[in-house]
């Protein structure tokens, strides 16, 4: 059985509350509930911080052990050269999603320090980002 881990950035922890009209109003516990029913093939562990560091201490902590990490590391994203230098360091593959298409948004969320050591990136597609990137492992 593949073990994935979803680890959520900053803010994401108010989905379903949060701007509902880019986000939806589905929480992440509700969706993740969800998709656990559908993917009974996967182990799919869940993670999420408001804080870098608990975010970084994550993906060091299950970057040598699982078989895939999807990452929406929200605000991180365009920020965060640590995010992005801990993607680097582990071994195992990181899919980066995002439930809004960042290219649609501020010009300053077009940049990521995470994509260019990922396996991909998904964006765009709502909360089917995530199912899309448990389908790319």
């Amino acid at each position: 059985m593949k073990k994935l881990i979803i680890i959520n950035g900053p803010n994401l922890n108010l989905l379903g509350k949060r701007e509902p009209n880019i986000y939806g109003s589905l929480s992440f516990t509700e969706f993740l509930d969800e998709v656990k029913t559908k993917y009974t093939n996967v182990e799919i562990d869940y993670f999420q911080s408001n804080i870098e560091g608990e975010i970084i201490d994550k993906l060091h902590e299950v970057g040598f052990s699982y078989n895939g990490i999807i990452l929406n590391a929200a605000a991180y994203t365009h920020t965060s050269v640590g995010i992005g230098d801990a993607v680097k360091a582990i071994e195992t593959a990181v899919v980066e999603v995002h439930i809004s298409n960042t290219f649609n948004r501020e010009e300053f969320r077009h940049q990521s320090f995470i994509s260019p050591n990922a396996r991909g990136v998904i964006l765009g597609f709502g909360l089917q980002s995530y199912e899309l990137a448990i389908q790319s492992f």
